[in-house]
């Protein structure tokens, strides 16, 4: 926690305000590069932003109770940590999408801009995980494991220090595929809103594999967590959107001969 004068920072929230920064710059360059307003980029942050806040908090909480500190107030403690992913990135994305509709612009092109930097950010936050000493793996001894001091351990480790830092591999997970996607966004002509349904396939398969680590309180289905569900069924419905959104678009291409013959609106 930074400490200036009587005003105390926690690191969980410096790393979150790095990620939506770095987001928002990352976007707008985007999105300018194919033509759109810069502002409609910083419109889009603000809804988006305080709409994610509101979604990943409420998620959190309805998933992982335990984790919510028992006092009246408990609840709205975001300093404390406890932002769950999934509901921040549908309240945002709702926000979002309502935002770029009434200015008029596409949601699909909007949402590929988008996309890098919106898993970036959500690996950037993921750093304060490590101030706070959550959202870690099974007992490990590997060279990178992270210590976790014993009032964090969960119930039934406490007899184990050191635990597979999962934050760190969504972190590093999410940089790889902001790369990749920055690279096919480029190389493949993708109709609009493809790049953003692959983002989520792939986020959702990485989480598939976390979430199979994870040992921190949550709901869970037959020995399996809740959010390895939620992972599951969002990477067959987003991948499988992928798929026909793309296949829908092949087969809109015009035969070779109509377009050498410059036929109109081909």
């Amino acid at each position: 926690m930074l400490q200036l004068g009587h005003f105390h920072l926690r690191f969980y929230a410096v790393f979150i305000l790095l990620g939506i920064a770095v987001a928002t710059v990352l976007t707008m360059r985007r999105w300018r590069a194919g033509g759109g307003p810069a502002d409609l980029v910083l419109d889009v942050a603000l809804w988006g932003v305080a709409a994610g806040l509101v979604g990943a908090r409420l998620y959190h909480v309805a998933t992982s109770w335990d984790e919510v500190p028992k006092v009246w107030w408990g609840p709205f403690a975001v300093w404390e940590g406890g932002l769950a992913v999934w509901g921040g990135v549908l309240f945002g994305v709702l926000a979002g999408a309502w935002v770029v509709r009434r200015r008029g612009a596409s949601v699909g092109r909007f949402a590929d801009a988008a996309a890098p930097g919106v898993l970036l950010a959500a690996g950037i936050g993921r750093i304060g995980c490590y101030f706070n000493q959550e959202l870690f793996g099974k007992p490990t001894d590997l060279p990178w494991a992270l210590a976790v001091d014993p009032a964090f351990r969960p119930a039934g480790y406490e007899g184990y220090a050191t635990f597979h830092p999962t934050f760190l591999y969504e972190l590093l997970w999410n940089v790889a595929l902001v790369v990749v996607l920055v690279w096919a966004g480029r190389r493949f002509r993708l109709r609009p809103g493809g790049l953003a349904a692959l983002a989520v396939a792939a986020y959702s398969f990485g989480r598939i594999w976390e979430e199979l680590l994870r040992i921190d309180p949550s709901l869970r289905f037959f020995g399996l967590r809740l959010n390895f569900y939620v992972a599951t069924v969002l990477f067959l419905a987003s991948a499988a959107f992928f798929l026909r959104w793309q296949r829908e678009r092949r087969s809109e291409v015009p035969p070779r001969a109509l377009v050498d013959r410059g036929v109109p609106g081909l």
